[in-house]
């Protein structure tokens, strides 16, 4: 069994705020090519968080992608009990529709949120829990995913625990390719 952890970059962040964003179908794209090798190379556990961006949409490219390799599963863990309560209705029936899909969900923490020390334990739980990590993440564009990176980088200074940088020149080759493949007639819809 092969447990990869797969974060990085809010929606914000990234500047998509609409499903029908070209730079979202990139990201789904690069997403989609990275988890097709690992699963190929024997990952069968998908492992993110609940976090507009990089996690749901990794989620959701690890849902689609079960059609073609049944044997993965998607778990999605939320760091605190009510994760996403407070956000517009819009955007938590979009993670409550995640929930119900995925194959395993669950808070490291029951309580609602109370302090940071939540979200360390939780980064603690993820990393401790998997056996690779991958960000969408440019060390040279820091942001959010910077405190997993840290963390994710002191961990396999003493333990076997790759990581892999999905950064943005990983995604304008994707872009370029994505490109490519639709001027020659693929649709990815």
């Amino acid at each position: 069994m092969s447990r990869l952890w797969l974060s990085g970059y809010r929606r914000y962040e990234l500047n998509v705020f609409g499903d029908q964003d070209d730079k979202l179908k990139v990201i789904k794209y690069a997403l989609t090519n990275y988890l097709t090798t690992q699963i190929e190379d024997g990952v069968d556990w998908l492992i993110t968080g609940g976090q507009l961006g990089i996690e749901q949409w990794s989620a959701e490219v690890g849902l689609e992608l079960k059609k073609t390799y049944p044997e993965l599963k998607v778990a999605m863990m939320l760091p605190y009990g009510e994760f996403g309560g407070r956000w517009n209705e819009n955007n938590q029936a979009k993670l409550q529709a995640l929930l119900s899909r995925v194959d395993f969900h669950a808070p490291v923490s029951k309580q609602t949120y109370e302090n940071p020390q939540q979200l360390k334990n939780y980064q603690d739980f993820m990393v401790t829990h998997t056996d690779a990590a991958a960000l969408v993440y440019d060390p040279d564009n820091p942001g959010k995913p910077s405190y997993d990176y840290d963390l994710i980088r002191s961990y396999g200074e003493a333990h076997p625990y790759p990581i892999t940088l999905i950064d943005f020149d990983w995604l304008q080759e994707s872009a370029n390719e994505y490109a490519e493949k639709q001027n020659n007639g693929f649709n990815f819809e």
